[in-house]
């Protein structure tokens, strides 16, 4: 899938290259078939008298184009990083909550942990090169638009430039993130390997309990900064207080589809003998539970921007709308199906519906943050070819591969753990 996806992606950024070098020709041929993507559903008088820089609005969609395969990269590599730091976010709380029916399946959350490294390595790549001025991603980078003395210059990015959307701080932001994530994924993993040499020693599980509690907490502060930082910064203009628990629900339940499918896979290999279904009746729960809460964020955002209709807010949905028809079918695989296939607890205990609901779950939250990053970053420049394709294989390889290298030398009955003969005997009765 590495080897695949990489191939994929030269191909893609090939043919790209191509639409840059005769970028004029390309974006006037846009235009001309698609100029409500450009422009919306009309050009007033005051549109064309505010905005009379040809030059200057041509530079501004090479810039968009151009991102793209930046923007193809940043998409999987985003939700990878995410699902790994929220599969340690659903292990601690298991350990915090002094849970028993998970413990079965808590070396499969760590092994999807492990991959956390890994992913702040790629989101750290895209965060650094645009902090190097190497992409243009970031509108609010350009130092023109805090400068008084530009035609450019933003008041709205030079206030917010002054608290927190300036290049030096948001780079050691990102690194404090990046850094104090994935360096706790090695202290979470240690702790219980020495757990299950001292065969479930208390103060051991003291230990392992405090220090979840400080990941909860790390976690709390991050992935709502992080959202800020990597993805709502995109459209530097536009803010939700909600986001950050929108998009973190977004790569949670995604945690949980891919913990139930490695679950299901290990237990048909033996690997994972005692697994069975209860304890996949209650991560289906989670599963069906987070994607209700994930459509009620996202409802909460649209309908209250929307009834408000603020310039400011509404313009975030208008250009999705207009340069995205397939904006609302997101919706389909994210709430619609989960809701009707999975409400059932019967449904929750069949492996098949369960492995199969958890890629489309996967797929529909994929496809949930190409909408959040696509339209800031590439605008109407957006397809699913060979660089979208690409990157996502080679990733989904290159996750796979970690993780499933991680479950390989773990030992995935968590012996050591003191609920764990709970885990084996755990039955849901409903």
């Amino acid at each position: 899938m590495i080897v695949i996806g990489v191939v994929l992606y030269g191909i893609g950024f090939f043919l790209h290259q191509q639409d840059v070098a005769n970028s004029h020709e390309y974006i006037n041929g846009l235009i001309e078939a698609h100029p409500t993507e450009f422009f919306g559903d009309y050009i007033s008088d005051s549109y064309a008298s505010l905005n009379t820089d040809h030059d200057a609005h041509m530079h501004h969609l090479e810039n968009l184009l151009k991102n793209r395969p930046w923007a193809a990269f940043y998409v999987p590599a985003y939700l990878s990083f995410g699902i790994a730091a929220s599969a340690l976010f659903f292990l601690c709380i298991q350990f915090v909550a002094n849970a028993g029916w998970s413990m079965v399946v808590s070396r499969v959350m760590e092994a999807i942990a492990t991959f956390l490294p890994i992913g702040s390595l790629l989101v750290g790549i895209v965060a650094l090169a645009s902090a190097g001025g190497l992409t243009h991603l970031y509108h609010w980078m350009d130092p023109d638009l805090i400068d008084p003395n530009s035609p450019k210059y933003d008041i709205f990015m030079a206030n917010k430039a002054d608290l927190w959307l300036n290049t030096p701080f948001w780079t050691i932001r990102i690194i404090i993130y990046l850094v104090v994530l994935s360096f706790m994924v090695f202290v979470i993993k240690n702790a219980t390997r020495k757990l299950d040499e001292a065969n479930g020693d208390l103060k051991l599980y003291s230990k392992l309990y405090t220090k979840s509690v400080i990941y909860l907490v790390i976690f709390a502060i991050c992935s709502a900064a992080f959202s800020w930082d990597f993805i709502m910064s995109l459209d530097p203009h536009w803010f939700s207080s909600l986001f950050m628990w929108y998009g973190m629900v977004s790569y949670l339940v995604s945690a949980v589809a891919i913990m139930a499918i490695m679950s299901i896979y290990l237990k048909k290999k033996g690997s994972l003998p005692l697994f069975n279904d209860n304890h996949l009746h209650d991560l289906t729960k989670f599963m069906f539970g987070f994607s209700l809460l994930w459509s009620y964020l996202w409802f909460c955002q649209f309908m209250l921007q929307w009834y408000a209709n603020i310039p400011e807010e509404v313009q975030y949905f208008q250009q999705r709308m207009a340069q995205y028809p397939l904006y609302f079918w997101m919706l389909i695989v994210n709430l619609v199906a989960p809701f009707l296939i999975l409400i059932s607890s019967s449904m929750k205990r069949r492996f098949q519906i369960v492995f199969v609901m958890g890629f489309v779950i996967i797929v529909g939250h994929y496809w949930d943050f190409y909408n959040q990053i696509m339209p800031a970053a590439v605008g109407p420049f957006h397809n699913f070819g060979f660089m979208e394709i690409g990157a996502l294989v080679s990733i989904s390889g290159l996750f796979t591969f970690v993780v499933m290298n991680a479950v390989s030398k773990l030992n995935l009955e968590a012996k050591g753990h003191p609920y764990f003969h709970e885990s084996k005997i755990y039955e849901y009765p409903f």
